[in-house]
């Protein structure tokens, strides 16, 4: 019997990542049966998929099609589009098994489709709008100008660098914010599920933003209190932190380049170090380590790059970290051993989870 996603009990994000998964062996499969040649320009036209994907965002076609299959005139009419030209853009969706087309020219949902639906827990519909658009699409065409200089192309591209183009831009900046409360959505609940974090009294989330992440782990272990650590501005507007937890969480301002606050015995930095070159890196993390005491615990909540040749998504979000924020990255094991070192922490184990990150957990050495 077939499961809807929106009321199975699996997090949506292990959903995702076990159909990634399946898909990723399928295509691996039928690349080795591929000539090498066509291997390459299917990988080649990869900004293709972008596109078409993107343009089904745009056009809200799953939420048109949500209720049932309609014809290619009815959603040329509803979404404003040519209907030769829309008829074309979804025979190709179909072909990578984006919607279905059922017979001529209707066309219906499919499992992949309902990743586009606005309202769909596992929804990428956000990243598809961002991923097409100009400010994530043009730094990736000048990407020379970032293999040459090593400095970030949309900086290039743009004339300033890409949060301070946020700044001056809102709607490109509620794009790209949409995006990350969505990342937050499928993946905060799996790591507050992925942890012991009840046996901690006090957690400090060192640039926890809004509070996602804390508010998903005090609801889901009623022992610790927390901290929300963040710049002022951002602490005084988190909206996460509701009145279920508020008694139990203290909202605590300032720049963790200052300092970070002490009283923990359990801190953590989700997403944080990826953006920061390595001196910075180990500027945030030496401020946590000066707040610490030797049994207290820290945890770095992001991505590791899988060794050697593997296939990973991180990859590409690393090179993506050059193309638009200069000095950010993504790190392997060994980098984020070597980072810890130099902090004077040590690595006590890392911890895979069914979120697209790892928690690296670690203490002073």
């Amino acid at each position: 019997m077939k499961q809807d996603l929106k009321s199975s009990p699996i997090p949506p994000a292990f959903v995702v990542k076990s159909m990634q998964a399946v898909q990723t062996g399928i295509l691996n499969f039928a690349n080795r049966l591929a000539p090498p040649f066509l291997q390459v320009l299917e990988a080649a036209a990869g900004t293709m998929s972008t596109q078409v994907i993107y343009a089904a965002a745009k056009l809200n076609l799953a939420d048109l099609l949500k209720n049932g299959p309609k014809r290619v005139d009815d959603l040329a009419q509803e979404t404003g589009s040519n209907p030769d030209a829309l008829y074309r853009l979804l025979r190709v969706l179909a072909s990578i098994k984006i919607f279905r087309e059922s017979s001529d020219r209707l066309f219906e949902m499919t499992p992949a489709a309902e990743t586009l639906l606005s309202d769909h827990p596992a929804s990428v519909r956000p990243f598809a709008l961002l991923v097409g658009d100009p400010i994530w699409r043009e730094p990736w065409g000048d990407i020379m100008y970032s293999l040459k200089t090593g400095e970030d192309s949309f900086k290039h591209v743009y004339e300033m660098n890409f949060f301070d183009y946020l700044d001056e831009h809102k709607d490109k900046s509620a794009l790209f914010n949409s995006w990350m409360t969505r990342v937050s959505n499928m993946n905060c609940p799996v790591i507050a599920a992925s942890y012991p974090f009840s046996r901690f009294k006090r957690i400090v989330d060192v640039g926890g933003g809004h509070g996602s992440l804390l508010a998903h782990i005090l609801k889901k272990h009623p022992g610790p209190d927390g901290v929300l650590f963040d710049l002022p501005a951002v602490v005084e507007s988190a909206t996460e932190i509701d009145e279920s937890i508020a008694s139990r969480c203290e909202k605590t301002g300032g720049s963790f380049f200052d300092f970070v606050p002490g009283g923990g015995d359990l801190y953590i930095l989700q997403q944080i170090i990826h953006d920061w070159e390595d001196e910075l890196a180990i500027k945030i993390l030496s401020n946590c380590r000066d707040a610490m005491t030797k049994d207290d615990k820290i945890l770095v909540i992001d991505a590791v790059i899988k060794p050697g040749n593997q296939r990973d998504m991180s990859k590409f979000i690393d090179l993506q970290m050059l193309l638009i924020n200069k000095g950010g990255r993504e790190r392997t094991a060994k980098e984020f051993k070597e980072l810890f070192q130099k902090s004077g922490f040590q690595i006590l184990k890392i911890i895979p989870t069914a979120s697209m990150f790892s928690i690296i957990e670690g203490r002073k050495s």
